[in-house]
């Protein structure tokens, strides 16, 4: 069941929605009943304008629930205020197996008290915002998705999807779960605790020529020449100007930027790949297998194949 309200985001129904329709397409066995429901049964309107009916309204709904999932979406504040709509959450929670929610409807599930003293996540941008106004709840704001017991919560937008194929390869096996991914033409499940925000989208896009120029070329050409020196030469501008307007408006150095994007680019194949080390350590830039271990140590506190071993879908 999906719990809808005015003012929901429309990828955060449908990425889970159609993730278990095509998990009954590919077999799923017992299938999903999907059913959206709404706090009076009336049509809620999406963030984007559009009109979803509901199948049912809240307080009409009776009897075991496998999953109940809130949605997230622009009228999450007011949806947490409403204390009639709370009121039934926390009923249905109390009738469900395995309770979550998507983006910012963790705000509601916080505003229930269903959050209290467990850890959980949401939007990124919304993650202070939530700490602040509920302190019982261990926020973080990095992963995909976190599960807490019987209650998951994922992050922004599309994280929903790789939480509704987490649930699907929970209830039915990883390969269902791929046949999902593959139907809906995404990337196979990434794990929850992989970062909502890449370094290479959290790095901020400078109006700066040089520095724009250099951040571009960084994250097209790990295996390239990427000292200072080579950086520099680049741009026609000396190591030390070009550290300069680095952290000004990167707030990095540009070896800093370099490390982090290699490390990045590395555990992302790490964890999606079957490429053996020396490989790895080959594209992203690093000398020898030995100078990727050192640098992950170094930074994550474990070595690759370690990583590889916690962070690789099964």
């Amino acid at each position: 069941m999906v719990v809808g309200f005015d003012g929901i985001e429309l990828v955060d129904v449908a990425c889970v929605t159609t993730g278990f329709d095509y998990a009954n397409r590919m077999g799923a066995d017992p299938a999903y009943e999907v059913l959206f429901a709404t706090p009076v049964g009336r049509p809620v309107r999406c963030d984007s304008g559009l009109q979803l009916h509901g199948q049912s309204r809240l307080d009409g709904i009776e009897g075991r629930i496998d999953t109940m999932v809130i949605s997230g979406g622009l009228g999450h504040e007011a949806a947490a205020a409403n204390q009639r709509l709370l009121g039934q959450v926390r009923r249905l929670a109390g009738l469900s197996r395995r309770i979550a929610s998507v983006c910012t409807g963790a705000t509601v599930l916080a505003a229930a008290g269903l959050l209290d003293h467990r850890r959980a996540t949401t939007h990124w941008y919304e993650a202070t915002r939530l700490a602040e106004r509920y302190p019982r709840v261990h926020v973080d704001p990095a992963p995909i998705y976190v599960r807490d017991g019987r209650i998951a919560t994922s992050g922004g937008v599309t994280a929903s999807l790789d939480l509704a194929l987490a649930f699907v390869e929970e209830d039915h096996g990883a390969e269902i779960a791929r046949r999902v991914a593959v139907g809906m033409v995404t990337y196979l499940q990434r794990p929850g605790n992989q970062a909502q925000m890449s370094l290479f989208t959290r790095i901020p896009r400078s109006e700066h020529a040089v520095v724009h120029r250099v951040i571009d070329h960084v994250v097209s050409h790990l295996d390239g020449d990427l000292s200072a020196a080579g950086l520099a030469a680049l741009v026609s501008v000396s190591e030390r100007h070009l550290s300069r307007l680095f952290v000004e408006h990167v707030g990095r150095t540009p070896w800093q930027l370099v490390r982090d994007a290699r490390l990045e680019a590395a555990s992302q194949l790490l964890a999606g790949t079957r490429e053996p080390l020396t490989a790895i350590a080959r594209r992203c830039g690093f000398a020898s297998a030995e100078s990727l271990r050192q640098s992950f140590v170094a930074r994550f506190g474990i070595p690759p194949s370690r990583f590889r071993a916690v962070h690789a879908r099964r």
